[in-house]
């Protein structure tokens, strides 16, 4: 199917690895020049050069950390410079977080909030404004399913995917007039690093019997008993998503937060 993004230019945060670098591939494979925005400069100018190279498309790499409140004006700022617009936008940038209420610091609260939903909030601010002007544009938000299937053992994640499945639907009623369509995907459980580095600790102190065995076998386990589909989700499985709502064949779709668990309501 052609999406019709050729020559569009998208912003995606978190975009060094996992389901933002997949989301970044996709779009590069239909002719979308990128501004890839991540923490970690060394390797985002690597994973910058090796899309560019492979897909021939320009690619402007801005190293930062989303919590930066300055950072969403600077990133803008330097992106309309070399490409004049900012057409697409993925708010992907984000991380698990396990534990309940009570466990949860208030540190953490706060880096999960700036993180999550905050950055989501400034980013799409100072970029709305130039698809209103151009009467275009296209948003996705990576929610999780737990916005709409809370577990008391992510706590502050899910309350945090909530309010992002809430802020895109007001957004999307807002700007809806303007030509620019929001939509959020609801993740479940899907194999990255991220998931490795902040779940499966958790879930091997909840679950002793599987301290000894690999990642791989943690999350085909997993998998199998928490998936109706019988496994994690891959970051292939929510960039095709992403990609059509993002895409010019994507005209009537807005608001929504579109499940993408295989059919899971929880996955720990």
């Amino acid at each position: 199917m052609d999406l019709k993004l050729t020559g569009k230019v998208a912003l995606v945060t978190g975009a060094r690895t996992g389901i933002g670098f997949s989301i970044c591939e996709e779009l590069a494979m239909n002719g979308v020049h990128l501004i890839m925005v991540a923490r970690r400069e060394p390797e985002l100018i690597l994973a910058a050069k090796k899309i560019s190279e492979k897909y021939g498309v320009s690619v402007l790499p801005i190293a930062g950390d989303v919590t930066d409140p300055k950072l969403p004006s600077l990133v803008v700022e330097q992106a309309e410079k070399v490409f004049q617009r900012i057409d697409l936008l993925v708010n992907n940038a984000g991380r698990a977080h396990a534990g309940t209420l009570l466990t949860t610091s208030e540190e953490d609260w706060q880096i999960m909030t700036e993180t999550k939903f905050s950055a989501m909030r400034r980013f799409c601010k100072v970029i709305i404004p130039g698809m209103q002007r151009r009467n275009w544009g296209r948003i996705v938000n990576i929610s999780s399913i737990g916005g709409i299937y809370p577990n008391p053992q992510l706590t502050v994640s899910h309350v945090l995917s909530a309010a992002i499945n809430n802020l895109t639907r007001s957004l999307a009623l807002s700007v809806a007039p303007d030509g620019i369509l929001v939509n959020a995907i609801g993740v479940g459980a899907v194999a990255t690093d991220n998931w490795a580095q902040n779940m499966l600790p958790n879930v091997r102190n909840r679950r002793p019997e599987l301290a000894d065995r690999t990642d791989e076998e943690v999350m085909a386990l997993l998998g199998k008993e928490k998936t109706p589909v019988g496994r994690f989700g891959l970051p292939e499985d929510i960039t095709a998503i992403a990609a059509f709502l993002l895409s010019g064949r994507n005209q009537f779709v807005t608001g929504q937060t579109i499940e993408a668990s295989g059919g899971a309501d929880r996955f720990m």
